[in-house]
């Protein structure tokens, strides 16, 4: 094969279905996702990776056995490294560090070589992943900077090909379009190509809770940042390819919203997005309830939620984070991240091996397991040190029991104990243990401790 042969996989970006929402109340409105997941990347940015290099290859910025740097959420990276790497480029990317694991794990499968810089800083200091890229690509030599945020050919992408693939796939009859705002690219190339053919098409933007976008698309002030959970949307700043003209509406959506209505749109569509697109659905769903006459509405399934399998769809991540209602004791109980009584311990019994213990810990990532005796009753604690010194000398020795090694002499702390007595046990290195005359609640570890504080500073 010559090797200035097109890549085939380039010819599977865009034209991607749309499908109509039929197990939500849409109100008085038809509702239509188009599946960008479906792309060969994974997401709508698979568009925006295709025509940026393409764009640079065309003017000469990008050459053969040069560098495409970029700063990305993830997606953009994803697009860029599968563009890129078919046609021979080295591809750097700064990626903030609330990104997804499956994420990085998957640019990096692709060949990129990937910097994690900080996410809570804002635009202009150092460390700020868009401020990071840009000092690269003037490092090394022969670097493309492809700068979505700036790079015209990104709203160009949507404005000659998702736009008029929805304008055919809706049969020139479409209402509204519900978006987010990451770069700008896809609702302002929408906006350039429907003024043109649907002028009184309404945009509608879904903006994460501490984003300024909503705002300043309703009142013309630029507001006070805030921090999201939500991957992909959401800005600190106005990008400068952003056009607003068309947006009518504009709805500011919490993470916990976003990511509930990611997680049911799977239930109930069988359709497994990310959770920017939980943020576009509860948007759009908001919309069309809202309205007093039929309408046909648009929007995205942005990305796939093979991406957030390890966030979204995790039901410890999700407790972690708060995101997801649970009972309130008003005690100890409310700091244990897997409460017995909600099913969420993870265990092992007197009698398993010790490697069955190591393989729980590595699985559920925590370092002790209480030890239950028929599945309800504490008869001990296992942690790292006790397995490490328990085969230390010889690896056979994984498969002695459980109660061989354990911690059977256990100091175990009421719910209604107060706080102070908690970081005494903390203080000195143990995992405090939870029980009372009712039975085992649950283990309190210094992570579960700084996730509490975490939240209660949120």
């Amino acid at each position: 094969m010559p090797n200035d042969s097109r890549p085939a996989v380039l010819e599977l970006i865009g034209n991607t279905p749309l499908v109509r929402v039929s197990r939500f109340d849409t109100g008085p409105c038809t509702l239509f996702l188009k599946l960008e997941s479906q792309n060969p990347g994974g997401s709508i940015k698979d568009r925006i990776g295709l025509a940026m290099i393409d764009a640079a290859e065309r003017d000469g910025r990008l050459k053969p056995g040069g560098t495409i740097v970029e700063a990305t959420a993830g997606n953009t990276g994803l697009g860029l490294a599968l563009v890129g790497r078919a046609k021979g480029y080295r591809v750097v990317l700064v990626v903030p560090d609330k990104m997804s694991t499956e994420k990085v794990l998957h640019l990096k499968a692709m060949g990129a070589e990937v910097h994690i810089t900080r996410s809570d800083v804002g635009k202009g200091h150092p460390d700020y992943y868009q401020d990071v890229a840009a000092r690269l690509a003037a490092e090394i030599p022969d670097a493309f900077f492809a700068d979505q945020f700036n790079n015209p050919a990104n709203p160009l992408a949507h404005e000659c090909s998702t736009a008029p693939e929805i304008w055919a796939q809706t049969q020139h009859d479409v209402d509204a379009i519900v978006v987010g705002v990451g770069s700008a690219g896809t609702l302002t190339g929408l906006t350039r190509f429907f003024s043109r053919v649907q002028p009184d098409l309404e945009m509608v933007l879904a903006d994460p809770v501490g984003s300024v976008m909503a705002e300043y698309s309703r009142s013309g002030t630029l507001g006070t940042p805030g921090s999201w959970a939500v991957e992909g949307i959401g800005e600190d700043f106005i990008p400068s390819i952003c056009d607003l003209s068309s947006v009518r509406h504009a709805y500011s959506i919490s993470d916990e919203e976003s990511f509930d209505h990611a997680r049911q749109l799977l239930r109930a569509e069988g359709i497994l997005g990310g959770s920017s697109t939980g943020t576009l659905l509860a948007a759009a769903l908001r919309y069309c309830r809202e309205q007093t006459e039929p309408k046909r509405v648009v929007s995205f399934v942005c990305d796939t939620g093979t991406r957030y399998l390890s966030k979204v769809y995790n039901d410890q991540w999700m407790n972690d984070q708060g995101l997801l209602p649970s009972k309130r004791y008003g005690d100890l109980r409310d700091l244990i991240a897997r409460r017995f009584e909600d099913g969420r311990v993870i265990s092992v019994s007197p009698d398993d091996t010790l490697l069955t213990a190591f393989q729980r810990m590595r699985l559920a990532d925590v370092s002790q397991l209480p030890v239950l005796a028929g599945g309800k009753r504490l008869v001990g604690v296992i942690d790292e040190s006790d397995i490490l010194l328990g085969v230390h000398e010889d690896a056979s020795l994984f498969r002695k029991t459980v109660n061989s090694v354990m911690t059977d002499k256990l100091q175990t702390l009421p719910p209604d104990a107060t706080r102070a007595e908690l970081e005494v046990v903390i203080d000195r290195g143990l995992v405090a243990i939870i029980a009372d005359a009712s039975g085992f609640h649950g283990l309190i570890t210094r992570v579960d401790m700084l996730n509490h504080l975490r939240r209660t500073l949120a």
